[in-house]
This record gives structure tokens, C-alpha cells and sequence, in this order.
């Protein structure tokens, strides 16, 4: 994947979310207690077959699909931006760490997958 290609997913999601933020006042409405746990289910059961699986295959994708429906609780991301959050998980340090701490390669695992969720296009509106 190109440099700038990366660099426009990584706009995406700084301007996307910054806007969102600034029309729901830090995104209110979101459960986050809620939002938390769902994501903890989830990292659980994608550690759990990670080792088996390869990004791209039909139940790693439907889990990529819950993670998707999760980010939309705070708003829906466009495909460049979706890529954008999986380089963010892979450079920053917090996220990195967090995501890792439920499989080694959870990062470099679910980064692959979110790409490959943003490039089949279900449920992006642009």
C-alpha cells in the first residue's frame, strides 16, 4: 500500500472524526461502558481463531464486521478513514499495546482485515 495512500487514510480519519466530535459534543450519545465491553467480546474471539485464519476469510471478516458496526456507535467512517483507524492501532503506542495485549499479532492481524473490509465496501457509504 502506497505512502500516500496512507497518508489520505490517515486525514480521513483525523478530519472524520474531528467533525464528528465537534457535532455530538465529544460523541455524548456513545455508551462507552457499553462500547468498551463489545470490544473486549470481540478482541476475545479474534484472538481466539487468529492463529488459524487469515485476514481476508468469510468468519474473521464477519467479526471485522461487528468491529465496523462498533466505530459506527460514534459515527460511520468512509472506507479511507476505516484504513486510517487501522494505522492508527498499528502507530500509536497506547493502541498498539492495547490491541496486542490480547494476541501478539492483533494489530498486524486486524489492520490486514480492516483493509480488506474497507476495500470489499459493505455498509461504507462513500
Amino acid at each position: 500500500m502506497g505512502n500516500q495512500y496512507e497518508e489520505e487514510c490517515r486525514r480521513s480519519l483525523a478530519e472524520e472524526q474531528a467533525k464528528s466530535l465537534a457535532e455530538t459534543n465529544n460523541w455524548e450519545h456513545v455508551d462507552r461502558p457499553q462500547v468498551h465491553q463489545d470490544w473486549d467480546v470481540l478482541y476475545r474471539e479474534i484472538a481466539a481463531c487468529l492463529d488459524g485464519s487469515l485476514p481476508g476469510d468469510p468468519q474473521i471478516q464477519e467479526l471485522v464486521g461487528r468491529h465496523f458496526g462498533i466505530a459506527c456507535r460514534f459515527y460511520a467512517p468512509t472506507r479511507r478513514a476505516y484504513v486510517g483507524m487501522a494505522l492508527f492501532y498499528a502507530e500509536d503506542d497506547a493502541m498498539r499495546e492495547f490491541h496486542n495485549s490480547y494476541h501478539p499479532r492483533m494489530v498486524e492481524f486486524l489492520g490486514e482485515a480492516m483493509r480488506i473490509f474497507a476495500e470489499r465496501g459493505v455498509g461504507f457509504t462513500s
